[in-house]
């Protein structure tokens, strides 16, 4: 079992930009203007949203989709040229953030490079011989992985962006639709290049981390977040998921925690809609979750409440990206994550040791201890007000809260009232 992160991931935080919707130019060059903000916020890693050139054949909307992929070895000229993404690369690099790119191996566009000069068994095809469609993406035609040549094809595009570009890696979409043993070889060859290579797998099969992903995604601890700020879940389900990840993954699977990424924002609705009141708690919870790491979808960052337009422009307002109180709230939350070992993810962080109270239906409250880090969570997660009544025990003490910078006297005995989805951070 692969176990070995690169060492900045475990204590990273993870920006997804949508270069399209970023900025009102919608290019690279543009996007790399944003990139101190990010950095002075704290973000470590970038994952750009696919930069290669979109498939016109069965296009959606006026600009189709990412994920329609006609080249895999170059960029799609609305953004921008490789010049401008090796400027972007270098002056993330110069910031000490990494850079991943959004890989999609499961299918390409329906005009792609590869249908015209590679040979038809490169493709899964129907009885008119036509490329099939996987599920209902109509823009795209599915490859077919019965045949080596594909795995080859796919890993040397995939070692052009790391040996020509200086890609740190990838988060590869659909990655349950591919054979893990695909993706272990892409482990193998792409570690063979750069050791520290990081691979993100947008799937939670248990068998990801057997010599292939170092990350996934917790897409059911996500919606399980979004069903109880509906009301609709309590927090034992929270809990009893927790207990089971330790049980089904390795003690070094890292898992992506989030409130909103691409997917959730254009088809689910922006992060205010899904989780109402209940947005900042939720928000906290992912940076403060056992072996996760936490991520900021492109707006977050600056609390734009949007819900981005998929296959069309529909940026951020100029006027509308400014520093304001939520990103003061992720530049605390960052510096928790940064400053505690506790908090770190994989192997490396620490457990979560719950603390008993007395409605635990709504009521998270734990610690997470590491050598001489802990952090206590005291969270609310219900539209009630709740007298919470419970002992701390050996966790009393003196802290400083997260947000508010303030000295705290954790007592021994707690008893108070907490607000609907009201929440604490505590470190040591």
């Amino acid at each position: 079992m692969k176990n070995i992160h690169p060492q900045w991931s475990y204590s990273a935080v993870l920006y997804e930009m949508n270069i399209r919707q970023l900025t009102p130019e919608g290019t690279l060059r543009a996007a790399e203007g944003k990139l101190e903000f990010l950095r002075q916020m704290g973000i470590d890693a970038i994952w750009l949203m696919p930069i290669y050139p979109i498939g016109v054949e069965g296009r959606k909307g006026a600009l189709g989709s990412y994920y329609s992929i006609q080249d895999y070895c170059a960029v799609n000229p609305e953004f921008g040229t490789m010049e401008d993404l090796d400027s972007l690369v270098e002056k993330a690099h110069s910031l000490g953030m990494k850079v991943i790119l959004d890989w999609v191996a499961n299918h390409t566009a329906r005009d792609a490079k590869w249908l015209k000069t590679k040979s038809a068994d490169w493709y899964e095809r129907e009885a008119d011989g036509t490329a099939k469609v996987p599920w209902d993406w109509t823009d795209t035609a599915k490859l077919n992985y019965n045949n080596h040549d594909v795995w080859r094809g796919q890993i040397e595009s995939m070692r052009f962006w790391i040996e020509k570009h200086n890609i740190d890696g990838f988060r590869c979409d659909m990655a349950m639709l591919v054979p893990i043993e695909f993706w272990q070889q892409v482990s193998s060859v792409l570690h063979a290049v750069k050791p520290d290579v990081f691979m993100l797998a947008e799937a939670e099969e248990l068998n990801l981390f057997d010599n292939a992903f170092d990350m996934c995604y917790a897409w059911e601890i996500h919606h399980m977040m979004c069903d109880i700020a509906k009301g609709e879940r309590r927090v034992w389900d929270l809990r009893n998921t927790m207990y089971a990840d330790r049980e089904h993954y390795p003690n070094s699977a890292m898992k992506m925690m989030f409130t909103s990424n691409h997917d959730e924002n254009s088809w689910s609705g922006s992060e205010f809609d899904r989780f109402g009141a209940a947005r900042e708690v939720m928000t906290a919870l992912t940076f403060v979750w056992e072996a996760a790491m936490p991520l900021i979808y492109t707006g977050q960052e600056v609390g734009y409440d949007h819900s981005f337009e998929f296959f069309e422009r529909d940026h951020i307002p100029a006027e509308a990206y400014k520093a304001n109180a939520d990103t003061e709230l992720y530049r605390k939350l960052i510096a928790l994550k940064h400053s505690q070992a506790a908090l770190q993810a994989g192997e490396r962080g620490g457990r979560t040791i719950e603390i008993e109270n007395n409605a635990k239906d709504c009521l998270m409250t734990f610690v997470r201890e590491k050598d001489d880090s802990r952090v206590v969570a005291i969270m609310n997660l219900s539209p009630y007000t709740i007298h919470a009544n419970y002992n701390n025990g050996i966790y009393a003490g003196e802290y400083t809260n997260a947000i508010t910078g303030e000295k705290v006297l954790l007592p021994v005995h707690f008893e108070q009232d907490i607000e609907p989805w009201g929440y604490t951070l505590l470190y040591k």
